[in-house]
Parts: C-alpha cells; sequence; structure tokens
C-alpha cells in the first residue's frame, strides 16, 4: 500500500473506501494511469472488506481472481475506490470495487473473488 501511496479513508463489513494517487508511482511510461496499479488499489480494497468479515485469528484470506474493466484514463489527480460486496460465504467472497476520479468519473470497474483459507 506505501509504494502505491493508497490510504484508507474507511473500512467496514459492508463497505471499503480507498484513494491512491496517479504519479510516479502509478503511471505506465506513456503517463496515465496504470492498469495494474488500479487493478492492485480494487484487491486490496477487496481484501481488507473480506478481512473484515472473518474470524483473523481463525482465518485468512486470499485473492483467487480479479477482473478489472479500464474504463477512462487518468494522468494525474487522485482516484478513489469503493468496494461493496456481491456474495459473502464461509469459503469465498465476491466484491465489486469501483474506482472513480475527483469529478465521479467511473475510471475502472472491478470484481474481485477471495478466498477464505483456515490458518
Amino acid at each position: 500500500m506505501d509504494a502505491l501511496g493508497m490510504e484508507i479513508v474507511s473500512a467496514e463489513k459492508e463497505s471499503v473506501v480507498m484513494t491512491m494517487p496517479v504519479d510516479h508511482r502509478t503511471r505506465q511510461p506513456a503517463q496515465y494511469l496504470h492498469g495494474g496499479a488500479s487493478a492492485a488499489l480494487a484487491e486490496t480494497a477487496a481484501s481488507i472488506g473480506a478481512s473484515a468479515n472473518i474470524d483473523s485469528n481463525k482465518e485468512t484470506i486470499f485473492g483467487i481472481e480479479i477482473n478489472a474493466n479500464h474504463i477512462k484514463s487518468k494522468t494525474d489527480g487522485t482516484v478513489t475506490a469503493k468496494a461493496t460486496p456481491l456474495h459473502i460465504g464461509r469459503k469465498t467472497m465476491v466484491w465489486r470495487i469501483n474506482i472513480t476520479d475527483e469529478k465521479d468519473q467511473l475510471i475502472c470497474a472491478a470484481r474481485c473473488t477471495l478466498g477464505v483459507v483456515a490458518k
């Protein structure tokens, strides 16, 4: 999280909000927001939300699948990820993550499946 400048705004069982700057750490060589940085932000938000729904003394969370559709490009500023659960099960969870810009325009629409594994 530190390497990409990600920050948690809020983290609850049903919603996680995080921000990430669009700067030298998160841009690709052509100077646009890197799709991998968006995917990392999305999976991080989903993982934090999923972790809030387990007993962390007995279980842990691992990413199984991430899908990210990059809708709009961005060269500077900040993006905000809002993660909400589509499914919270005993063994898997599926989270929807929308990443928007300062004008609330959709930058990336992602979905992340996470596994719940006993420690």
